[in-house]
């Protein structure tokens, strides 16, 4: 998700992040009140900070999620994936992509164009 669409869409954020401490994650951070903001990296490249819309820990591994949501900056969010997906390899860390209703075409469209089809988001 984009900066400026995280405060419309806390909502959502919300109902990912309980769907992550139901499913086991620990040391949860996110962009939300009550929790601790995840940190920023910086795009040398384009001079762009790039922050994981949730970072959270299992089994002693760290994992990055950002949310999926339609939107008209395709190239923002597709290159927030390939700079998300890059970095977790790097570190040997998780990245996954959270989906909802209305949102799947969208998001598999944009995992196709980005050849990320080994991914598979996580619905709810």
């Amino acid at each position: 998700m984009i900066k400026k669409e995280k405060q419309e869409n806390t909502e959502f954020l919300e109902k990912s992040i309980k769907y992550l401490e139901n499913t086991g994650f620990e040391n949860i951070r996110a962009d939300v009140e009550g929790y601790d903001t995840p940190k920023s990296f910086l795009k040398k490249s384009t001079g762009t900070t790039v922050t994981p819309d949730i970072v959270a820990e299992k089994n002693g591994r760290k994992y990055f999620f950002d949310i999926s949501l339609k939107t008209d900056k395709e190239n923002l969010l597709k290159s927030k994936w390939l700079f998300l997906d890059t970095l977790s390899r790097l570190k040997s860390n998780r990245f996954k992509i959270i989906t909802t209703r209305g949102h799947y075409k969208f998001t598999d469209t944009l995992l196709n164009d980005l050849n990320l089809t080994n991914k598979t988001p996580i619905r709810i």
